[in-house]
């Protein structure tokens, strides 16, 4: 009797072939990609709303396109204005310098009027919130950990609206707000959808630790703005590169793109302007802080294998050979030593004054190349010594200054009261609170009726729902890119390994949580593609995309409504103890 079982299940003793390695994880949820076009595997089109949609809004066909076209860039900037409003609301309070602003303000101010960081004497904050025009600038220079970018921005909102908690606050308010604009746009692009994209943002404008960081003049948010905007130039230069095959490969005489082995193995890309601009991004966030040296080397490589991928989908026989031979060094050449010369120009005013820390360490000293350097994982590696005298003395000064710099890092173990493991950050196991203050009733907003005294606090917490979905997040786009091979899940799930693993490398250094801001829109990017999976895939029925609708909206919203909740202790307001009592769901949190 004939076997009836499909051939990738009958035994080897009929003579069949083994089944394939994709027929295997078919038991995990792998599928085998379904056939699409050529030209729309390049050049996905755009999701656009159902007819039925708008027939039950009663909108004509000519209104509807409208609006289409409308929301690509009207979507994102409602939720990037609503996200605005609420960062610009009572910025300047508290009116205090807290937590780390104590340097980074200060440090910025003193970068905007002489080029170089300043040693400032110990409790001038009070000075400065009284009367800061009656503060002067110290000359002697300050021994900074962080480069500079930052401070450099934090300076332009000081030198705009004056040295005042308002003014240090600006820049990092308007840049999470624009934060917000291009995970929307970038969400829009990178899963083809307008209201997925415009859902990312939104889930980004109420994730609570994205907003304090936003209201609070400290370098993190700035590492995650130039980060996500390297990500963006990427994906537009991705978008091109793939149309640019589409257009030099044949058609039939149908119109249908066919793939052709010599062109997508040869064909040189050119000028890549967007590529250069996620350079020039990567090395402001490297300049701004260090840990964006793992995310450069990241990028660089999840866009070599976006490469690869388009020159496999438009017909080569060997991508991988073809990605060496046209496509590697002009990557390297457009993000590496961008990043490096951008980098270098951030100490610019370092290098053209003569009062910088360190500025004239090499002066009148004989010097010898490094011994060893200490690398992570590696540990210490020994080099051989030479005479480095002919070397610049303002570069071996700037060596000096940079390999200090690198040790206190690296040696940064002092203990603090809201250190943090990275194991602990998606489940928000330690926030960092900011600022607290006990007002007694009738001061500082304290209710005049409340029993006792209020709390009032600035809490660096991600909005719990979203961060705790987001865990979940996270685990759908890592078997998405696994067993469904999907790059946009693989491209979130890079996003969030640059900015989070490099730090379980150094978890007996000193490091907090507010850190993770780096990632946080690539767990919502990761959610909102999840939320997309809920809401159901093209073509299916009502009763499933009403299920997954409703589903899906019941989760949003209450994201929203614990941003809501937590709202008081995200911008120090006074509230009563028992309400503040009832917002420490953890006791990691007091």
């Amino acid at each position: 009797m004939t076997s009836t079982a499909p051939k990738a299940l009958q035994g080897q003793d009929a003579g069949e072939q083994p089944p394939t390695w994709g027929q295997r994880l078919r038991r995990f949820g792998y599928t085998i990609p379904s056939r699409i076009s050529l030209r729309d595997r390049l050049v996905p089109p755009y999701t656009e709303p159902s007819p039925q949609l708008w027939r039950v809004l009663g909108f004509s066909p000519v209104l509807a396109d409208r609006l289409v076209r409308w929301s690509a860039w009207g979507g994102p900037l409602l939720v990037t204005l609503v996200a605005g409003l609420m960062r610009f609301w009572r910025l300047g309070s508290p009116d205090s310098v807290i937590f780390d602003e104590t340097y980074y303000a200060k440090d910025a101010w003193a970068l905007m009027h002489q080029g170089y960081e300043g040693h400032w004497p110990d409790k001038i904050d009070s000075s400065i919130l009284a009367n800061p025009d009656a503060v002067p600038v110290p000359h002697d220079p300050g021994y900074v950990v962080h480069p500079p970018v930052g401070k450099w921005v934090i300076g332009i909102g000081e030198q705009l609206f004056g040295f005042s908690p308002f003014g240090w606050r600006f820049m990092t308010a308007l840049l999470g707000t624009l934060a917000v604009l291009m995970i929307c746009r970038i969400g829009r692009r990178l899963l083809r959808s307008t209201f997925l994209g415009c859902l990312a943002g939104l889930l980004l404008a109420v994730d609570g630790l994205e907003f304090v960081m936003s209201r609070t003049a400290l370098l993190d948010l700035m590492v995650m703005f130039f980060t996500v905007a390297a990500f963006g130039a990427l994906l537009i230069d991705r978008d091109r590169t793939r149309a640019r095959f589409a257009a030099a490969l044949p058609e039939d005489d149908e119109g249908v793109l066919r793939p052709d082995a010599d062109i997508a193995q040869t064909l040189r890309l050119g000028w890549r302007p967007w590529r250069i601009t996620a350079g020039v991004m990567l090395g402001l966030a490297c300049a701004t802080k260090w840990n964006g040296l793992y995310i450069l080397v990241a990028f660089a490589l999840m866009s070599v294998l976006w490469d690869a991928g388009a020159r496999r989908t438009a017909g080569a026989f060997s991508p991988y050979r073809a990605v060496w031979r046209r496509d590697v060094l002009p990557a390297f050449v457009s993000t590496v030593p961008v990043a490096f010369v951008t980098y270098i120009v951030s100490w610019s005013g370092w290098f053209a004054t003569k009062d910088g820390y360190f500025r004239d360490w090499a002066d009148h000293r004989q010097s010898l190349s490094p011994d060893h350097i200490k690398l992570p994982l590696l540990g210490t590696v020994h080099l051989p010594q030479f005479g480095t005298d002919w070397v610049p003395r303002v570069v071996r000064s700037f060596w000096h200054y940079e390999s200090e710099v690198y040790s206190f890092h690296v040696n940064l173990t002092e203990g603090h009261q809201y250190q943090s493991n990275p194991w602990s950050w998606m489940i928000l196991g330690r926030p960092v609170s900011y600022f607290y203050e006990s007002p007694k009733a009738g001061v500082d907003g304290c209710p005049a009726d409340t029993p006792g005294n209020c709390a009032r606090e600035v809490l660096a917490l991600g909005t719990p729902l979203l961060w705790w979905a987001g865990c979940f997040a996270l685990l759908y786009v890592l078997w998405r890119w696994i067993f469904r091979r999907d790059w946009r899940a693989g491209a979130i799930a890079c996003g969030i390994a640059a900015g989070y693993l490099p730090w379980f490398m150094y978890q007996q250094r000193t490091i907090f949580l507010f850190y993770a801001v780096v990632f946080v829109p690539f767990v919502c990017l990761a959610l909102a593609m999840m939320i997309g999976a809920i809401l159901g895939p093209p073509g299916s029925s009502e009763r499933r995309r009403a299920i997954g609708a409703i589903g899906s909206g019941v989760l949003v919203l209450l994201i929203i409504w614990n941003f809501i909740y937590f709202w008081p202790i995200f911008t120090g307001q006074a509230i009563p103890l028992d309400a503040w009592n009832n917002r420490m769901w953890l006791t990691t949190w007091v």
